[in-house]
């Protein structure tokens, strides 16, 4: 299953079909992160937790490196309604 998913939010990326927060967006400058580390980092990263307890949805939280393949990057995100994939917040792992 966890492969499914992963697959599915990939080809929301691939494709554009997909969101970021206000948040996401300014901790991915606060991180010094640019657009294509985090979209690396979904495409070849890896679920690592599933978080039930929101009402909004299901959000993933993925761990996945970025364009330098040695920044370790977290992503938490959840489909929306309309089959968009919303990044939520981004993270440098340190």
């Amino acid at each position: 299953m966890a492969q499914r998913i992963i697959d599915k939010i990939r080809n929301a990326v691939k494709s554009g079909n997909y969101d970021m927060t206000h948040h996401a967006t300014e901790e991915m400058a606060e991180d010094e992160l640019g657009i294509y580390d985090i979209e690396c980092a979904i495409l070849k990263g890896k679920i690592i937790k599933k978080e039930k307890d929101d009402p909004s949805g299901v959000r993933f939280i993925i761990k996945g490196v970025g364009v330098d393949l040695s920044t370790s990057i977290g992503i938490v995100g959840r489909f929306k309604e309309t089959g968009v994939f919303l990044i939520i917040t981004v993270y440098k792992i340190t």
